[in-house]
């Protein structure tokens, strides 16, 4: 099985909350690797390519305008099907719906200031990696731990 890299945001609501910590442990602890990290303002340019599908609807201003009130944390997490794992990992993306247990079912109650983004298939996640990072902010290297959260054969 080949690992897959997926790229993750901590919206500013995650940042004013004080919840970037804790967020980031939740996905260490299901053993997602942080092979780049970085806090990061965004700015008008940015969020109308990375919302492209959503520029011309009439809540983009909200959007645009809420994603910039703080910097954000941009991070590429890797594992064994990590784009589906972090989509689980999330919940739906209206924090009202989300189960508990997941992030935004345990830490938001909107549908914009839901805690993060996360990527949903592997073009998007392709992209959305080379949107935010430089190709040398993007870290391979050994994890001796692998065996305590995969079994031989997934590997």
């Amino acid at each position: 099985m080949q690992q897959e890299k997926t790229l993750v945001l901590l919206k500013p609501c995650t940042v004013q909350r004080s919840l970037i910590g804790e967020i980031i442990s939740r996905f260490e602890k299901k053993g997602l690797r942080i092979v780049g990290m970085k806090m990061m303002q965004l700015d008008e340019a940015i969020l109308k390519q990375h919302y492209a599908h959503l520029a011309e609807k009439p809540f983009f201003p909200i959007l645009r305008d809420s994603m910039m009130v703080t910097p954000v944390v941009a991070m590429a997490l890797e594992g064994i099907d990590a784009i589906e794992v972090v989509r689980q990992m999330a919940g739906s993306t209206n924090g009202r719906k989300a189960a508990p247990g997941t992030i935004r079912g345990d830490y938001s109650m909107s549908g914009q200031e839901n805690i993060v983004h996360a990527s949903d298939s592997a073009e998007t996640a392709a992209a959305e990696l080379k949107r935010f990072f430089k190709d040398e902010e993007i870290f391979s290297y050994d994890n001796p731990n692998l065996l305590s959260f995969y079994a031989k054969d997934e590997l």
